[in-house]
């Protein structure tokens, strides 16, 4: 289908659709489409429910959505709440809200400023974050940066270039007592790593900079390593 030829689809109340092919999706009440759903873009201000899986090339989520499918979209923009059943993939994804996502992820820049979940493993070309996250496999993106706000975990970080600090600022020394800044992870490897506020059982690299309030098992390092006095390693060794 030609896409100057589709309709739109606009839920402003109650409804329901079959879904798909349209040049704009809005959900604007409380909207439900049961099948797939293929759309130029998609815009969920109300609280939607998709239960087939969707294609798209905007997809922004400002209210609440429930995507029971997989998710492709060239850019995903979340301010409010998003849960994604399965898998998601993108070229962009911004969010600013709250995403959960039970598979894995695979997308070219994230960037992450709420709260991101993830079930399965999360790949990226570049993956910034400032906020609190939980990744349940892998993290692997050539380019990591992370400002800690919260307690943060993946099972395993792998990259190139892997800078973890704790962020810096006044609300957030106010709530560290509340909120430590601190990320728990097994196994951190790349080319070029500097991490501080973080607890890991080995971290490997070939420059490698451990900064405060690090606890960490063992770093292996094939050009350099330097540890802050403040941090812990229990065995470090050139290799």
């Amino acid at each position: 289908m030609d896409m100057k030829s589709r309709g739109d689809l606009v839920i402003n109340g109650f409804g329901a659709s079959n879904g798909g092919q349209f040049q704009l999706v809005t959900l604007n009440g409380r909207g439900t489409v049961n099948n797939d759903i293929e759309c130029v873009e998609l815009d969920c201000n109300g609280s939607g429910t998709l239960n087939g899986n969707v294609i798209s090339e905007k997809a922004k989520v400002n209210g609440h959505a429930r995507f029971r499918g997989n998710i492709d979209s060239q850019n995903l923009k979340i301010d409010g709440s998003a849960r994604i059943d399965k898998n998601l993939t993108a070229e962009k994804i911004k969010v600013s809200g709250k995403a959960t996502v039970g598979g894995k992820v695979k997308c070219e820049e994230i960037k992450i400023q709420g709260t991101f979940t993830v079930g399965g493993d999360c790949e990226a070309e570049i993956f910034q974050a400032e906020s609190q996250f939980t990744i349940g496999g892998l993290l692997n993106a050539d380019e990591v940066n992370l400002k800690l706000f919260g307690a943060c975990f993946a099972k395993e970080i792998g990259g190139q270039n892997i800078t973890i600090k704790a962020k810096g600022s006044l609300v957030g020394n106010l709530l560290k007592s509340f909120f430590k800044p601190q990320l728990e992870t097994e196994l951190i490897e790349g080319d070029k790593i500097e991490i501080e506020n973080t607890i890991a059982k080995i971290v490997r690299g070939n420059q490698v900079k451990i900064g405060p309030n690090c606890q960490i098992g063992l770093v292996e390092y094939t050009e350099e390593c330097l540890i802050d006095k403040k941090a812990v390693v229990a065995e470090n060794k050139k290799v």
